[in-house]
């Protein structure tokens, strides 16, 4: 949830008008981060308790706004194979210049593949030295057998002094000659 959160401030940044959905329907947490409770968003809005106008809740940050997960249902998957969802995202995408969805990990659940499928662009958080490049080559293939087309992945969590032995952080140093 962190590299999202992140992904959506640094858009925000960009001026662009941003929502970010917690879709982890089962352990989401984006409103404990945010100091709410999780009941009365997106799972309320699929099962047709609320409204969609109801639901999205506006950060401290200018043009960041974020929605829960609702209250635990006890069919995920199914909220998010009707077609209210699809007009939920429509509707979301009518109002927002961009809309992230957080979802579960594709290995644990169906639920990244579904929605991957309606969304507009698929990205894969890696957490490093935690996500092993089979269990990467695994996600990668469900997806795909999904019909969803990974457009990139975010490495999160790297660690400095590793980083700094494979040569990808740290301080550069340029050296200028006079001619």
């Amino acid at each position: 949830m962190l590299a999202v959160k992140n992904l959506a401030a640094v858009m925000v940044m960009a001026d662009q008008r941003v929502l970010l959905i917690d879709a982890d329907m089962r352990k989401g947490h984006l409103h404990d981060s945010c100091g709410q409770i999780s009941s009365g968003r997106l799972s309320d809005v699929l099962s047709g308790k609320l409204d969609p106008r109801e639901v999205v809740r506006h950060s401290e940050l200018e043009n960041l706004s974020w929605l829960s997960r609702g209250s635990a249902p006890p069919n995920p998957s199914e909220l998010l194979m009707q077609a209210k969802f699809t007009e939920f995202l429509e509707y979301l995408s009518e109002n927002f210049d961009l809309v992230l969805i957080d979802t579960p990990p594709i290995l644990a659940v169906t639920d990244a593949a579904i929605i991957g499928k309606r969304a507009g662009t698929t990205l894969m958080v890696v957490r490093f030295d935690v996500n092993t490049p089979k269990e990467v080559d695994i996600a990668r293939t469900r997806l795909a057998s999904a019909g969803v087309t990974l457009k990139g992945t975010i490495l999160n969590a790297m660690e400095k002094k590793a980083a700094n032995s494979y040569g990808y952080y740290g301080y550069y140093n340029y050296a200028y000659k006079t001619e």
